[in-house]
């Protein structure tokens, strides 16, 4: 049998779609903006930020920043709908006895964070930040993916499953709390046009044939309405992806949430998150005061604390919890010590921490803080899960990590690579046929 060799543009398609290579963009474009912003040309870089463009008559005339945080930035949300779709039907959330114990560490990992925020921001008298409180509830699944498959080579495979599952949950957790608290004056009219089109988009999806030049126009009137209503634009991506089906449908062998994720990604891995980052994550620190004023701030210690130690305690500790007073489990291969990593892995909040932050402070003094530790914190949690997933690596593994009585069996380890020559992808399994 002849196999043909794969095109240039395939090539590129695996290459922008890989996990390290999406944790790489999204640190170079930040990498650029901070540079840029602290820079002599820093004037240019705030000007192109502010450029406006786009229908004023739609209340469209938005600038590239803001372009970013709510038109791109709901690309990624689609990819996130989609994958959290898979995962309720067809993944690791459809069982709810194994789903239990990500799901329970990740509300751990979001209550023990903003706590820990709140905390700090009112003993230091600083009131003003408490609205930021779900700044270090977040986690970045592209940043967190991106340096476990990097440096936890060798690990069960299985601990990328929970990592997934669990960062799904905390971003839909995230997007609960960005809908419920960072949302005002909403038009109810225009939310239920959205939900509407919405619901287009859902039978278009499930045709035999769905044509994109009818799904991405009913698309853009979702987020269109969505913008108009009040509620974060970027909602509507979510809505898009979880209305996409993940069983089979019309006897085909791939299901269409596997389809729309491997026709998305690539936009969403290699032009969305980079373009996001590179406008979110241009803080000058030299302006004003000086970079002291941005640093002494007690929003920036308690964003840090909240991301690096926070999630930390978070994960592991309603981890250890849940396994030691309950008869559930960790999934078979992982064992309590693989939380570690996983703890600091969730600290890599960026994106959807960078977003919350500026819906979080109408002021620039509190959102350049919040945005500088969110850079520092993941900064810190990054290289922090990169020596621990190292250690835990090298370190022998029991025959039954998750002590559940009975020996593991699971024994593929990540970076693996499978018969057909490719590492698992970002979904994984399939639903029956309804």
């Amino acid at each position: 049998m002849t196999v043909t060799p794969p095109t240039r543009r395939m090539r590129l398609r695996t290459w922008v779609t890989a996990e390290t290579t999406g944790g790489f963009l999204l640190l170079g474009a930040a990498a650029v903006a901070l540079i840029w912003a602290n820079s002599p040309w820093r004037e240019a870089y705030r000007a192109l930020a502010e450029f406006r463009i786009g229908p004023e008559a739609l209340h469209l005339d938005l600038t590239l920043a803001t372009w970013a945080a709510d038109g791109l930035l709901a690309i990624f949300f689609f990819v996130v709908g989609v994958e959290l779709k898979h995962e309720l039907v067809a993944g690791s959330l459809r069982r709810p006895k194994e789903a239990a114990v990500p799901v329970l560490a990740a509300i751990g990992g979001m209550i023990v964070p903003a706590a820990l925020y709140l905390v700090v921001v009112i003993g230091f008298g600083d009131r003003e930040a408490v609205h930021g409180w779900a700044i270090p509830t977040a986690t970045d699944i592209a940043f967190a993916l991106a340096v476990l498959a990097i440096f936890g080579r060798g690990l069960p495979r299985a601990l990328r499953t929970f990592l997934l599952t669990l960062a799904v949950v905390d971003d839909l957790l995230a997007i609960i709390v960005i809908a419920l608290f960072y949302t005002s004056g909403v038009d109810l009219l225009m939310l239920g046009a959205s939900v509407v089109a919405v619901a287009v988009f859902a039978v278009l999806t499930r045709m035999r044939h769905p044509r994109w030049w009818l799904l991405i126009p009913v698309a853009l009137v979702a987020w269109g309405f969505m913008h108009e209503s009040g509620v974060h634009a970027t909602i509507a991506g979510v809505l898009l992806g979880l209305s996409v089906p993940a069983r089979l449908v019309h006897g085909e062998t791939e299901s269409r949430t596997h389809r729309f994720d491997d026709r998305v990604r690539p936009f969403s891995s290699g032009i969305a998150l980079p373009l996001f980052a590179f406008f979110s994550a241009g803080v000058s620190l030299v302006d004003g005061d000086g970079p002291l004023a941005v640093l002494g701030q007690p929003v920036v210690l308690a964003i840090t604390l909240g991301l690096v130690v926070g999630k930390l305690v978070g994960v592991l500790g309603v981890t250890a919890l849940v396994t030691r007073l309950s008869p559930l489990r960790l999934p078979d291969t992982i064992g309590l010590r693989d939380l570690l990593p996983v703890g600091f892995l969730t600290g890599i909040g960026f994106t959807v921490s960078l977003l919350i932050a500026e819906l979080s402070f109408p002021d620039s003094v509190h959102t350049a803080g919040a945005k500088v530790a969110i850079l520092v914190a993941t900064l810190l949690a990054a290289v922090l899960a990169a020596g621990t997933l190292r250690w835990d690596a090298r370190r022998a593994r029991k025959r039954d990590m998750n002590e559940d009585g009975v020996e593991d069996t699971d024994t593929g380890t990540i970076g693996e690579v499978t018969p057909s020559g490719e590492t698992p992808g970002p979904l994984s399994g399939t639903a029956p046929e309804r």
